[in-house]
């Protein structure tokens, strides 16, 4: 019986992926409002490794380039805008830095998803490669709109019980129809 062939991507040139041809990343814009932070970070963390595509191989960067818009209007659950601490050490003595999400939120709302996306990627230098693929902003305009993003199919939606009483609400407001 023969075997099928598989096909596993390559490392082309200086960069970790290719250029050119049918397995060339592509560019996605995604909405980030009212985005669940867990959620959404793991569903951008899945098109930026290229775990999306059938042709994925773990030592080759295959994922696409995702520009995530509107960052600061992201929502984190519970009670976790102010319990939920990050810290950075610098390594010396009193070097720890400890700001809560809403700080992070105020100050710069970009690095929550980061962050998010971050810890959901293997800790290698691919992984640090393929987070450069990754570019939030804040605002709802970016600055790659030359590279003709296009939606992405598949999104994390939040459906909680203020979005069902919202439709009931809105449903209920609309004029009925009489036959």
């Amino acid at each position: 019986m023969f075997q099928q062939k598989s096909y596993l991507a390559k490392k082309v040139g200086p960069h970790f992926y290719e250029i050119k041809g049918p397995n060339a990343p592509k560019w996605y814009v995604v909405d980030a409002k009212d985005q669940v932070v867990g959620r959404f970070a793991s569903m951008i963390a899945k098109v930026v490794t290229g775990k999306h595509k059938p042709t994925y191989t773990p030592n080759v960067d295959t994922g696409d380039f995702v520009v995530i818009i509107n960052a600061d209007k992201v929502v984190l659950t519970r009670n976790k805008l102010d319990t939920k601490i990050y810290r950075d050490y610098s390594g010396y003595i009193s070097g720890l830095k400890q700001r809560t999400a809403r700080e992070m939120l105020i100050k710069d709302p970009t690095e929550i998803i980061r962050r998010a996306v971050w810890g959901m990627t293997n800790k290698s230098s691919l992984a640090r490669h393929q987070m450069k693929k990754l570019k939030v902003f804040a605002g709802a305009e970016h600055e790659h709109k030359a590279q003709n993003p296009v939606e992405l199919p598949f999104t994390a939606t939040r459906r909680s019980t203020l979005d069902s009483k919202a439709t009931k609400a809105r449903a209920a407001a609309a004029p009925k129809k009489t036959a």
